[in-house]
Order: C-alpha cells, then sequence, then structure tokens
C-alpha cells in the first residue's frame, strides 16, 4: 500500500485498484472521487474496463493482459496531479416528490425531538447530493440531511421495505428503488421509480453527483402518480 498526503492507492486482486481520498468521508473527498472518475472515463486506454465510485473511493477495473499494475498506478497518480477539482452533476437538479406517511415519522419525532412538520419542512429544505448508489441497484446514498434529522437506523431492519420508501440512517436519507429488507427509518414513500431496466442507457435515475431536492405531495396526489405508473 503507498501513501502520499491522505489518499491512498492500492491493489485489489489482480485487476482493480483502490485509490481512497482520506478516511473519512467529506464533501470534498467524494468531489475527489467524482473529478478523478470524470477524468478516467475522458481516457483512450485499452484495458480500462471501468469505474466504481463510493464515498470516498474509486475503484479502477482492468485488464491485466493490455495493462499493468504499475502502468495504471502511474496513470492515476498523473491524473490527481492533475486534477481540477469542478462540481459535477451530470442531469442536473433533481426533484423527488415525497407522501410524508412514512411509519417512523414518530420514530424520527421522538429520537430528535421535532413534530412532523418540523421533520417534513427540514427535510424539503435541503439540497443533497449523490455521493454513491449502492445496496441495490439504483439506491442513492444522499449527504446534505440536516444534523437535527439525523437519527440511527432500526435496532432490528424490517424484512421488506416498499420500493419508493424515503428513509433516514444516521446523517443521511435515501431511497429504496425495489422492495427490500432494510434497517432505514422510513418518514416517506415517492411514487418515482428509481431504477427501471427498460432505460438501457441510463437505468438508474439519479447519478453519482447528481443534486436533489425533495418535495412535500399531498396523498392524493401520490396515488394518482402510483397508480399511473402501473398503469391501473
Amino acid at each position: 500500500m503507498v501513501f502520499y498526503g491522505n489518499i491512498k492507492i492500492y491493489p485489489l486482486g489482480e485487476a482493480a485498484l483502490v485509490v481512497a481520498f482520506g478516511e473519512v468521508l467529506t464533501a470534498q473527498s467524494n468531489l475527489l472521487v467524482r473529478c478523478l472518475d470524470v477524468a478516467i472515463g475522458e481516457l483512450s486506454c485499452a484495458g480500462l474496463r471501468e469505474c466504481v465510485s463510493a464515498y470516498n473511493t474509486l475503484t479502477i477495473y482492468y485488464d491485466p493482459v493490455h495493462l499493468s499494475y504499475s502502468t495504471i498506478y502511474r496513470l492515476v497518480e498523473e491524473l490527481i496531479d492533475g486534477l481540477q477539482l469542478e462540481e459535477t452533476k451530470p442531469n442536473g437538479e433533481k426533484l423527488i416528490p415525497v407522501y410524508y406517511n412514512g411509519p417512523d415519522l414518530l420514530d424520527v419525532a421522538q429520537h430528535t425531538g421535532l413534530s412532523v412538520d418540523e421533520i417534513i419542512a427540514l427535510h424539503t429544505a435541503g439540497l443533497y447530493q449523490v455521493y454513491m448508489l449502492g445496496f441495490v441497484p439504483g439506491f442513492p446514498y444522499l449527504g446534505g440531511l440536516d444534523s437535527r434529522l439525523a437519527t440511527p437506523r432500526k435496532a432490528t431492519p424490517r424484512l421488506k421495505v416498499a420500493a419508493g420508501s424515503v428513509g433516514i440512517a444516521g446523517a443521511q436519507t435515501g431511497i429504496y428503488p425495489f422492495s427490500t429488507p432494510g434497517g432505514w427509518q422510513i418518514i416517506g414513500h415517492t411514487p418515482l421509480q428509481l431504477f427501471d431496466v427498460t432505460r438501457e442507457d441510463h437505468p438508474a435515475f439519479l447519478t453519482v453527483g447528481d443534486s436533489v431536492r425533495f418535495v412535500s405531495m399531498e396523498k392524493t396526489d401520490f396515488y394518482n402518480m402510483n397508480t399511473q405508473r402501473h398503469g391501473n
């Protein structure tokens, strides 16, 4: 493992390399990840397969037949030295309508000492950023949650969380694209489809680096949009 500054570069198996920008997630470390991802994407280099971004790491997969570890290492060093730290918003600001009817609203209220109306007001006031996609395809981990809303995950995860559920876990908020087990505190639901395999080029509605705002919606509008989406 190699150290220089607060950046670590190290191998992951025989066909991948990890770049870690510090050990703690910050807005700057996530920006560095996204900028390096963009810089690598602009290269024309045989053997580069794909990049997978996370909170403060970028994993670069390559074909060892065409590229050696030392070659890709030097290439990454050069790119880091020349990084231009500019905010990138691949798809701009996205609005997510939410019907705040979540089963954990009262638990969040009890933990934070806020009223339900205050929770909704704070949650919709923030401008969030997609730090990474993971857990299941299209699941966005959103940074920018007001610290007053921070609530630990549930002690016992649910066996089934409905698709479209909007939740809080610690200092982040996120959205379940599919029905799946999960331990986030569910405060509402969106009728939007976060992941659609029929959108071949961009199946995920959100992309790393996107800015997101939540907009409160009424019960009737939520059910009307849900009905239209499912064709009922």
